[in-house]
C-alpha cells in the first residue's frame, strides 16, 4: 500500500475554514495516512502568528510582565476554530492548563523554557485538528511526539534529531490503522524536556516521518501552486512555476532565500530518496513541484534564481599568504572559537575573504576577532563590510556547460550592477554573487529578463 505524509503550514490550519480544506485534502486520497501540523498562522496580513503570541507570551514570563492579556489572546484564537467545528470543551480546557502549566515551569535556562512554551501552537494545533476529522467522520488520532519517539538533542531552538528516533518513530507509526495528526516542529530530549526545531521546523518534522515510514511521497501542502522560479515579490510577472527540480536544486535556492521549503527539511528525504511534492492547501488540484533525486536537463538552463541580504565580507590581506602553510585553517579557527560559521571563503593568492552573516558579527564579536587575527596572523590589511546581498543561480543544467557566467555577468554590467564576489561550487549547480544590498531588486529583475524571459 502506498502512503503518503502531508504536512501543512501554518497559512493552511490558520481557522477553522482552513482546517476543513485540510480534512478534504487528506480524506480524499486513501495513500494520505499522516499528517504534520503547524501553529496556526495568519487569517489576513495584519493578524498573528500563534507562534509569535506565544513568543511574546514567553518573554512576558523572562522579563516579569504580567501574562494575563497574551493568555487570553491565545485562548480566543483556538476558541474561534473550537466553536466553528463545534469541539469538545475539553479541548479549551486542556489549552488553559499546558498553557498556564508551561508558563509557571523554572525560567533558569531561557531557551528551555522558551522552547517548552512556543512549542504548545502545533501541539494544540495537532489535537484540534485530530477531534476535527473524527468529528467529521474519519477517524484519526493525535501523536504525541514524546510517545512516537521523537527524541532530539538538547540544542534548544535548534534541535537536531537522535539516530535512535528513526525505528521508534517508524514502529509507533506502522502500529496505528487511523489517520494520525503529528504536531510539528519540537520533540524531546532523552531526559524529557520539550525542545524545538529552528523556526519553520514542522517542514523537518514532515520529512523525518516520511522516512520513517519509508513514504512514496512526501507532500508539503503551503500557500502556493508551485516554486517559483524567483520570488515574485521582485519579479511580480513570474506566472509559471517550476514542474520538476532535483533535492540538490531545492536544497541551494532554499539556502539562498527560496521561503517555500525549510533549507534542513529536504534532507532527510534525500537521504531516504523520498520525492518532495510541494502543492497549494487552497488549490489542491494544481500538481505543484516535484522534488527529485534525479531529472532531465537541457545544458545551460538556470531553474531558479535566488537571493538574500544580510551578509559581510571579512577580508584579510598578507604578503605571501600562499606560502604559509596553515593560514586558512588558523583563520577559520579564531571564528569557529569565537561562535562565527562562515558561507564561503574568496580567495586571491596574498588574501582572503570570509563571507558572514552580519547578525553573528556583533561589536563586541568583532572586536575580539580582529584582536586575535592581528595576533595570531600578523596580516597586513583587515577589514570588515557589512551590507553584502547574495544573488545565487541554480540549475543542474548549468553544469558542465559554458558560458553561463558570461551571460549572468553581462546581464549584471548592462543593469549597472557591481559584483563584488564571485563563487561557483564544486557540484557546477550553482553560481553566488555578492552585490551591495541596495542593488538587490535590479539585480535580480536584469538575471530574470535575461535568463527566463
Amino acid at each position: 500500500m502506498r502512503i503518503k505524509v502531508c504536512k501543512f503550514g501554518g497559512s493552511s490550519v490558520a481557522s477553522a475554514e482552513q482546517i476543513k480544506k485540510v480534512i478534504n485534502i487528506i480524506t480524499s486520497e486513501v495513500d494520505r495516512r499522516v499528517v504534520v501540523v503547524s501553529a496556526p498562522g495568519k487569517r489576513f496580513s495584519a493578524d498573528t502568528k500563534v507562534t509569535d503570541m506565544l513568543i511574546a507570551l514567553a518573554n512576558c514570563v523572562l522579563e516579569g510582565r504580567s501574562t494575563d492579556d497574551a493568555v487570553a489572546a491565545i485562548l480566543d484564537r483556538f476558541e474561534s476554530i473550537r466553536a466553528e467545528h463545534d469541539l469538545s470543551q475539553s479541548l479549551m480546557a486542556t489549552v488553559e492548563t499546558e498553557l498556564k502549566k508551561r508558563i509557571s515551569l523554572p525560567t533558569t535556562n531561557p531557551g528551555a523554557f522558551m522552547d517548552g512554551v512556543k512549542a504548545l501552537g502545533e501541539e494544540f494545533s495537532a489535537r484540534f485538528c485530530a477531534e476535527a476529522f473524527t468529528k467529521q467522520g474519519y477517524p484519526a488520532v493525535y501523536a504525541d511526539p514524546k510517545e512516537a519517539g521523537m527524541l532530539l538533542s538538547d540544542e534548544y531552538g535548534n534541535a537536531q534529531l537522535l539516530p535512535e528516533s528513526m525505528a521508534l518513530l517508524h514502529d509507533y507509526l506502522s502500529a496505528i490503522k487511523e489517520i494520525v495528526v503529528f504536531p510539528g516542529f519540537y520533540g524531546y530530549t532523552r531526559s524529557g524536556s520539550v525542545v524545538t526545531f529552528s523556526r519553520g521546523g514542522s517542514d523537518i518534522t514532515g520529512a523525518i516521518l516520511a522516512a520513517a515510514i519509508h513514504a512514496d511521497v512526501y507532500e508539503n501542502f503551503t500557500d502556493v501552486d508551485s516554486v517559483y522560479p524567483v520570488d515574485p515579490r521582485i519579479v511580480p510577472e513570474v506566472k509559471e512555476g517550476i514542474k520538476e527540480m532535483t533535492f540538490r536544486e531545492m536544497r541551494e535556492l532554499s539556502y539562498a532565500g527560496f521561503g517555500v521549503f525549510h533549507d534542513e527539511a529536504i534532507m532527510p528525504a534525500v537521504r531516504a530518496g523520498i520525492p518532495i511534492n510541494i502543492r497549494n492547501t487552497n488549490r489542491p488540484e494544481e500538481p505543484g513541484t516535484m522534488v527529485v533525486p534525479r531529472r532531465k536537463t537541457i545544458p545551460g538552463r538556470v531553474i531558479g534564481l535566488a537571493c538574500a541580504t544580510g551578509f559581510g565580507t571579512l577580508y584579510t590581506s598578507k604578503y605571501m599568504m600562499n606560502r604559509e602553510v596553515g593560514f586558512g585553517v588558523k583563520l577559520l579557527t579564531i571564528l569557529a572559537e569565537e561562535g562565527v560559521s562562515f558561507e564561503t571563503i574568496p580567495a586571491g593568492v596574498d588574501n582572503m575573504s570570509v563571507i558572514i552573516r552580519d547578525a553573528q558579527f556583533t561589536e563586541e564579536v568583532k572586536a575580539k576577532v580582529f584582536a586575535r587575527i592581528h595576533t595570531e596572523l600578523k596580516v597586513d590589511e583587515l577589514a570588515y563590510e557589512g551590507g553584502l546581498a547574495i544573488v545565487m543561480a541554480v540549475g543542474e543544467g548549468m553544469r558542465g556547460t559554458t558560458g553561463v557566467a558570461a551571460r549572468i555577468m553581462s546581464a549584471f554590467a548592462k543593469a549597472d550592477v557591481s559584483v563584488e564576489m564571485i563563487n561557483q561550487g564544486s557540484s557546477e549547480i550553482s553560481m553566488m554573487f555578492g552585490i551591495r544590498s541596495t542593488s538587490l531588486k535590479t539585480a535580480v529583475r536584469a538575471l530574470y529578463q535575461d535568463l527566463f524571459q
